[in-house]
Parts: C-alpha cells; structure tokens; sequence
C-alpha cells in the first residue's frame, strides 16, 4: 500500500464541540465533530514517515436512520469502530463513497465489505486502487453518481485534476455540504503531497467545483478544520500557475 508524506502537521481541530450524538470511546483513534444536526466529521488517524501522526478527515451524513460515510477511516480495526457506534445508534450505513485511492480514504473499506456494505468510487479510482493493490472500491462511475437517502440526494461529481487524476467532490443539496477531501485545503496550510497531483490543474479544477456548486456553505476538506467558500478561494490562490 502506497504510504503517503503530507506536508502538514496534525490539524487542529475545528472550532465546536464533540457531538453528544456521536461519542467516541478513544479519540486517539477516531473521533466525532458535528457540522450540523445530521452530519458529523469523522477523524482518523495515518501515520507518515515525515510528518508522524496525521488527522484525516471523512463525513458522516445521516437521515432517517440511515447513513453515508465519505471515505473510510484509515484502517480496518477504526472502521469498525464506527460502524460499531452507528450500529449502536440503530443507524444503518447505505454506502461508503471513497474520493480517490490513497489510504487515507480507503485504507479501512474492507471493514465495510465484510459486514455487506457497498462501497462507491469513479472508474478511474478503481483503475488505480487495482495497481496499487489496496482493497477495491466496489461500485464505478463515470463522471457522475447521485445517491438518494431517503427524498435527499447526493451528488457526487469528477470534476477534474488537482490533488490526484481521479478525486471528486461529494455534495449534499438540502444541507449545502460539501466533502472536497484532500484537492481542499484547510486555510493555510501547505500543498501537502503532491506524488500523484496535477499541480497545474488544480486551481482550475477547484474553479470548476465553485462554479458547480455555488450554494455550498459547509466544507470538509481532506485534513483540518472545515470552513466555507474561503476553503476554495484559499486552494485556488496556492496552486495559482504563475
């Protein structure tokens, strides 16, 4: 499994309180935050070879008793420490949506298989997770996936090339959420690894995802604190081609 080098540091984590829906036993391991009634971060950790222990962040998204999770924790043993907490919950998990191939989004997937559930990713996600050898997402689309939850949707888009050739962006209309995961940035921090970016591609594509997704006001990105619109503008302006 590809082991990967992030130029960043632990983020600190976002300014609000641990939610009192979703209680972690050990948040050494995986923690909850809210961003709204029905959506929390989950926070696992990955260790480097450069920067140590580094927070990576997925969502959680829940209605009707039932669950999105947008990457899986970074391993099996913390993913099955969340669906443990969400079974506990009576909340059922639909699916997982992996954004790209490194192991900070799938490292801990086939915890999800094992216990029967589906796993989505784009096509070229899939390609890629098979030549790297790491457990393969098992659901492919295009360009284009819409998810229903309920009378919700969710809109899962590739929208082109920044942190790797094959991550997307997950929105959530009727709660102006968006997972951007590792091509969005937490407000100042570095470019991160770059091994599989397309570095020239990056603001353009993150000018695609503004312009794709107008109404978004809650946005997570790949490692530390979630924002608003700023989060983009912020991406835009450090992969800026000069």
């Amino acid at each position: 499994m590809k082991k990967l080098i992030y130029f960043l540091l632990i983020p600190v984590l976002f300014g609000c309180n641990p939610s009192k829906s979703l209680v972690s036993k050990n948040e050494k391991q995986l923690a909850f935050f809210k961003i709204k009634k029905n959506a929390f971060v989950h926070i696992s950790f990955l260790q480097t070879q450069t920067w140590r222990k580094v927070g990576c962040n997925g969502l959680i998204y829940i209605h009707k008793n039932q669950a999105y999770i947008f990457d899986a924790p970074t391993d099996n043993e913390t993913s099955e420490v969340l669906i443990k907490t969400l079974e506990q919950k009576k909340i059922k998990i639909k699916g997982v949506v992996v954004n790209h191939f490194h192991n900070d989004c799938l490292g801990g997937l086939e915890a999800f298989h094992k216990k029967g559930i589906k796993s989505y990713a784009s096509e070229k996600t899939i390609e890629f997770a098979k030549k790297d050898n790491v457990t393969i997402p098992q659901i492919a689309f295009k360009e284009h996936l819409t998810l229903g939850i309920g009378k919700k949707e969710i809109e899962n888009h590739f929208l082109g090339e920044a942190h790797t050739k094959d991550n997307i962006i997950s929105f959530i209309p009727s709660e102006n959420i968006m997972f951007g995961g590792c091509m969005v940035k937490e407000l100042n921090a570095g470019k991160g690894f770059l091994g599989d970016a397309n570095e020239n591609e990056w603001s353009n594509t993150i000018r695609n995802v503004k312009k794709t997704f107008p109404t978004a006001q809650f946005i997570v990105p790949g490692h530390g604190k979630p924002g608003g619109q700023e989060l983009l503008d912020y991406t835009i302006g450090l992969f800026e081609v000069k």
